[in-house]
């Protein structure tokens, strides 16, 4: 069948909008009609070429929702009708990781960047005949997307997809590297550099462990403004004022308890370690460039203030009993969702999309099929 999908053909090029030939689900795959996908940095990391792959074309995507159309022999735990969303790590269930409970390390995540399908075919083919990968095996951006059963997470039906798109990565990687990797306490302090679509969600996720002082930073004024109805305490533009230092004048010198880098650089590392105090811990949640080997940390001053240095991805969590979770939290009114979504485009304005991202003017944007 045809399908309109969003690919990228060399790295620092536009992403074109294309048709493309999908092939049926095989074994353990299923069909999912997409409704909502979010314009997530990840993807972006590949048009910029901050994020080698193993193969080009590649169909980009990979935080959508959508329903279920059809599935493929053996698939048991999904049917067409389901709603759905997509998950950019499958969970395997018989890894090593899966098995102790840490599915967000899930073995098969090795095939992320490749672009084939784990049996090692492809589901996506061009006018050309020749055949496009699948960014996380997935592609979201795409009308219809084959991926395999163990990439997909079945939600309730009275979720909207425009939000539920959003806790297939931005949220609960967030809010998971809040509440899970680092384990934020009550009453503590916590600081976050960057502010978008995974940044916005630390906050959210400091606010649910009862954090007292919650510092968020970052150059874009109006972001700072909307942390504050997302739980936020402090704001700071590091380009007005010096971070560190203004964030020891608002813990009386202490620094933070935790802090959190979500915009992945060397400098702002730098600057999450030194704002933070003695036992302190620093979670690096942003995706660095793959070119960049080594930040400017003092393996001395870590010994000295005992800090903890981790990174983490897919807020630690399994997607599988997350996604759900969070979800339900967001229908208690426990956890903002439509507040995250700045702004829709259809698929053809894929591109408006992430320069708009880039430049600061979103929590997240996100691409609308109906």
């Amino acid at each position: 069948m045809k399908t309109r999908a969003a690919v990228i053909y060399a790295p620092k090029e536009s992403i074109r909008v294309e048709e493309l030939e999908l092939d049926e689900p095989k074994a353990g795959e299923v069909r999912v009609k997409m409704s909502a996908v979010g314009l997530c940095h990840s993807d972006y990391h590949v048009v910029a070429g901050n994020r080698p792959v193993g193969m080009m074309p590649m169909a980009l995507g990979h935080e959508g929702a959508g329903i279920v159309q059809a599935v493929g022999a053996g698939v048991t735990r999904i049917k067409p009708g389901d709603h759905v969303v997509l998950m950019f790590i499958p969970s395997c269930g018989k890894c090593r990781w899966c098995l102790s409970g840490h599915s967000h390390a899930c073995a098969e995540q090795v095939g992320l960047a490749k672009g084939p399908q784990r049996d090692g075919t492809y589901r996506l083919h061009d006018q050309a005949g020749q055949s496009v990968g699948q960014f996380c095996m997935l592609g979201a951006f795409s009308e219809y997307v084959v991926a395999h059963q163990d990439s997909v997470c079945v939600i309730d039906k009275d979720y909207a997809f425009e939000t539920a798109c959003l806790v297939g990565c931005g949220v609960v990687g967030g809010f998971g590297a809040a509440v899970h990797r680092a384990k934020v306490t009550p009453g503590s302090s916590v600081l976050v550099l960057g502010i978008g679509g995974v940044g916005m969600n630390i906050v959210q996720g400091a606010r649910a462990s009862g954090a007292a002082t919650i510092i968020v930073a970052d150059i874009v004024d109006q972001k700072l403004e909307w942390a504050s109805g997302f739980g936020a305490t402090h704001g700071i533009n590091p380009n007005k004022t010096d971070l560190v230092a203004k964030v020891m004048e608002i813990t009386n010198g202490a620094g933070v308890d935790f802090a959190f880098e979500a915009i992945s650089g060397p400098t702002t590392i730098a600057q999450a370690f030194a704002a933070t105090g003695k036992l302190g811990t620093i979670v690096v949640a942003g995706l660095t460039p793959s070119s960049v080997e080594s930040f400017p940390i003092s393996p001395l001053s870590l010994v000295l203030t005992q800090k903890t240095l981790m990174g983490t991805l897919y807020g630690a969590s399994n997607p599988l009993i997350e996604i759900p979770r969070l979800l339900d939290l967001h229908r208690r009114g426990q956890l903002k969702l439509k507040e995250l979504v700045t702004r829709t485009y259809p698929l053809e304005e894929i591109n408006q999309g992430y320069a708009d991202m880039m430049e600061g003017k979103n929590i997240r944007g996100v691409i609308r099929f109906d």
